[in-house]
């Protein structure tokens, strides 16, 4: 009955909902691109897959790697982007955000 609580207190915290949230959309990332990857056949890669004797782990390790390198990302680059709303919002400085120039002065 704990285990329960703990979970639902864990996904009240919002960095942990944030980062279910992107780890959720890493997710669907490294399904669609390694679904797109089996619908191209770039190079031969779905007959290569599909024709060995265990096709499951080739699968299987194909998105996993996919779901370890879109889910990092994406958790990466929210951790990265907290609070620059925020700065720029408050003091009118801050990280000027992409795409937009930004004045650097330098001591001579």
């Amino acid at each position: 009955m704990r285990t329960r609580t703990s979970r639902r207190g864990v996904l009240r915290l919002p960095l942990f909902r944030l980062l279910a949230i992107n780890l959720a959309g890493g997710l669907g990332m490294a399904v669609l691109i390694v679904g797109g990857l089996l619908a191209l056949d770039p190079g031969g890669l779905r007959h290569l897959i599909l024709t060995d004797r265990a096709p499951g782990v080739a699968l299987g390790l194909l998105l996993v790697s996919f779901f370890v390198t879109f889910g990092s990302t994406a958790m990466g680059t929210a951790i990265m982007a907290l609070g620059r709303h925020d700065e720029t919002r408050r003091s009118g400085g801050g990280t000027p955000a992409l795409g937009e120039a930004a004045v650097v002065k330098i001591r001579r």
